[in-house]
């Protein structure tokens, strides 16, 4: 499915149970959709420049860099993000839907499988120095759903409460080593912090 109001790409992850966090507990959870691929800088101005919203630090003025408009925005805080989502008519996923939608139902550490990370597979380690064009790694970096960069690239802020005024991100990033790369590793920032290794993707319901 095209989400009309952001042209992106969301993919449909069924209702059902599936293996939660390190202890793979059992979890259940309704029919819900996400996006394909992190939003993306280009994407990101669409927002910037219909709702009038201040850009990320790194961009020149209004616009990104002709070179990273593929790439995922970052420099973006949790509330940037659901402002955009807000925006597109969508919503950020819980930490419950972003793993689900990563890993699966199987348990499997990373979106691929089991396999340890390769440069092959994802970006981390500062492999790459920099974030990568959104769906490099496809498919072979791909989730069991089809959803791309969920594993490396950049970390992504989900809807979800960490406590102490901290909100969840997932997924690794292209600084971090392959140690924050397993779909079930939780990280938590303030929601006013804003980094070069922290994007977003977008969620919505089944109706």
């Amino acid at each position: 499915m095209v989400w009309d109001k952001d042209g992106k790409e969301m993919v449909r992850v069924p209702a059902g149970e599936f293996l939660y966090g390190d202890k793979k507990e059992t979890r259940e959870l309704p029919t819900f959709w996400i996006d394909k691929k992190a939003v993306t800088n280009a994407e990101y101005a669409r927002f910037v420049a219909e709702m009038g919203h201040e850009p990320p630090e790194h961009w020149e003025g209004k616009s990104p860099p002709e070179s990273i408009a593929d790439h995922p925005v970052v420099n973006v805080s949790w509330h940037d993000a659901v402002a955009y989502a807000n925006w597109a008519g969508k919503r950020l996923p819980t930490e419950q839907e972003w793993e689900k939608a990563a890993r699966g139902t199987d348990g499997r550490e990373y979106p691929w499988g089991d396999k340890k990370p390769t440069p092959d597979l994802c970006n981390f380690g500062r492999n790459e120095g920099d974030t990568t064009p959104v769906g490099k790694y496809s498919p072979y970096g791909d989730s069991p759903y089809g959803c791309v960069d969920m594993a490396g690239n950049v970390w992504e802020w989900t809807a979800s409460d960490y406590g102490s005024q901290r909100n969840v991100l997932r997924g690794g990033s292209w600084i971090n080593l392959s140690h924050y790369a397993p779909s079930s590793y939780r990280d938590r920032r303030s929601p006013s912090i804003t980094s070069i290794n922290r994007g977003f993707r977008c969620a919505r319901g089944s109706e």
